[in-house]
């Protein structure tokens, strides 16, 4: 017997015919000796229709007010989740992320989990009764429910995974793993049958969006294995732990794209030390991600960063009153961009891979803006409307459309 935590997201809890599936699925892991917990997402579309009603109402509405709002919609899930399960003749109960001990930070919209007691479900578990939790979600040490974030839910599941110490955490989701890049992309592309935590991790935070990176970075703190499937077949997916045999032998393991990026530009800076402190100090609850700085004449400079697109209007307003604060200086959103990334372990010990990844950009005739890198990734900023041409190229200048990747 073993315990395995199960997520299911919100494209496998679409609707009634898809929470009956989970429902089955649970109970034949249940059938198999297995004790189960599961936690959900919202309903397909539902956080989406929720966050467009109030900004109905209000272009900027309270954060707080938000967390409340967007909690609903996995409680909605939890208890109709439950009640299929009750159909199928298996014991089963709800619980909210208070209810399940998931005690966070008072940072509403983007909560940071503090610590899980886990409520009564150790007590459930052993009365082999499946516990369903609302994934996204917790309660402040203010006794305010918050929201962890996008992709919330798998953080939630790997917390709760290495709380109640389970044997196996599944990340149940629409497509059968992870893949060498967007299959929506490049038809060619392979799922990977193994990937080590840090290539995962460094996946997540570039664009995959399979999994949310603080939930990989968390499995990866604390050693929690995983697999991700898919909810719609019984193949095998792709399974993330810290090792995983000649992960070093692979040069590339994925190509990554996000698309939602954004240039903001402060111009006519000081050049002088002090100045990024300023700027950055001021964006300091902004995702801020690829940074660049130019020196110009007269003693003055240029500083590009992007964020997130949602952000943009945000950032802009925070830097414009840096620059207030510095006497110089002005700020402007200077356009969209994509952002195109190669990760492998692989590239620490091998050679080469900064000029292969721009040779084929540049035989694609994509022009770069904007370079950053790390031990085992390299990212570059391109114009959105050349995306799809770009990962494509890159793609095959590693040949990860072969399996196993030769490269």
């Amino acid at each position: 017997m073993a315990l395995i935590v199960q997520k299911y997201g919100g494209t496998s809890v679409a609707d009634i015919e898809r929470i009956n599936n989970v429902a089955k699925r649970v109970k034949a892991t249940r059938d198999e000796g297995h004790q189960v917990v599961v936690v959900v997402s919202a309903r397909s579309g539902v956080t989406n229709a929720l966050v467009t009603r109030a900004k109905t109402l209000n272009s900027k509405p309270d954060e707080r007010e938000m967390d409340l709002l967007l909690s609903v919609g996995e409680q909605e899930t939890i208890a109709l989740t439950t009640i299929a399960l009750h159909a199928l003749g298996v014991p089963a109960v709800s619980r909210t992320g208070a209810q399940a001990g998931i005690r966070t930070d008072y940072s509403h919209t983007k909560a940071r989990i503090l610590d899980i007691h886990g409520g009564d479900i150790p007590e459930h578990i052993r009365n082999n009764t499946v516990v369903i939790v609302a994934g996204f979600q917790g309660i402040s040490t203010e006794g305010q429910i918050t929201t962890l974030g996008r992709g919330g839910s798998d953080l939630s599941a790997i917390a709760l995974a290495k709380v109640l110490q389970a044997d196996l955490c599944q990340i149940y989701t629409d497509v059968e793993g992870v893949f060498s890049a967007d299959p929506r992309i490049v038809h060619d592309a392979q799922k990977i049958d193994a990937i080590c935590t840090e290539e995962m991790h460094e996946l997540a935070s570039v664009g995959f969006k399979v999994m949310q990176a603080r939930a990989v970075e968390l499995a990866g703190k604390y050693n929690v294995p995983f697999e991700v499937r898919s909810s719609f077949n019984n193949n095998p997916g792709t399974l993330v732990k810290a090792d995983i045999p000649g992960m070093e032998d692979v040069l590339v393991r994925g190509v990554a794209v996000a698309k939602n990026q954004t240039k903001i530009t402060a111009k006519e800076l000081p050049d002088v030390p002090g100045v990024a402190t300023v700027l950055f100090k001021a964006l300091e609850d902004v995702m801020v991600d690829m940074i660049i700085q130019n020196t110009g004449a007269e003693g003055r400079a240029n500083l590009t960063f992007t964020v997130a697109k949602e952000d943009a209007s945000k950032a802009h307003a925070k830097v414009t009153e840096a620059l207030e604060v510095l006497g110089s200086g002005t700020a402007e959103i200077t356009g969209d961009v994509a952002k195109v990334s190669v990760v492998g372990l692989g590239m620490q010990s091998h050679a080469g891979v900064a000029a292969r990844f721009f040779e084929a950009l540049s035989q694609a005739n994509v022009n770069i803006d904007m370079i950053t890198t790390s031990e085992i990734k390299i990212s570059v900023a391109i114009d959105p409307t050349q995306t799809n041409d770009a990962v494509q190229a890159v793609h095959n200048a590693f040949n990860l459309n072969e399996s196993p990747h030769v490269q």
